[in-house]
């Protein structure tokens, strides 16, 4: 695949990211990003770059681990869906 680069201004300072990803992804992360960092300082107050990147990066991740979460729990809700499928086809299909 080929290298994808994005340039971009944030926070007072440039970027240059070069990844293995196409630059739709990129953007597409780079759009997210800059939506929670201006959500985060109308919330939080915060003007100052350092504190802003750091907060934002911080709910960034509490949005991953819940993601997470989520998905784990809708895992298990599904295995146990199957697990009581299986027990009642067991019990209306007789063993030999």
């Amino acid at each position: 695949m080929e290298k994808s680069n994005l340039h971009f201004k944030l926070l007072g300072t440039s970027f240059s990211i070069v990844a293995d990803e196409d630059i739709n992804y990129l953007e597409k992360l780079l759009n997210k990003y800059k939506s929670v960092l201006d959500n985060t300082q109308k919330a939080a107050g915060v003007n100052e770059p350092l504190k802003l990147a750091i907060l934002t990066g911080f709910l960034l991740c509490d949005e991953i681990e819940k993601t997470k979460l989520e998905e784990n729990r809708k895992g298990k809700e599904a295995e146990q869906r199957t697990l009581n499928m299986i027990a009642r086809i067991d019990e209306v299909i007789p063993e030999d």
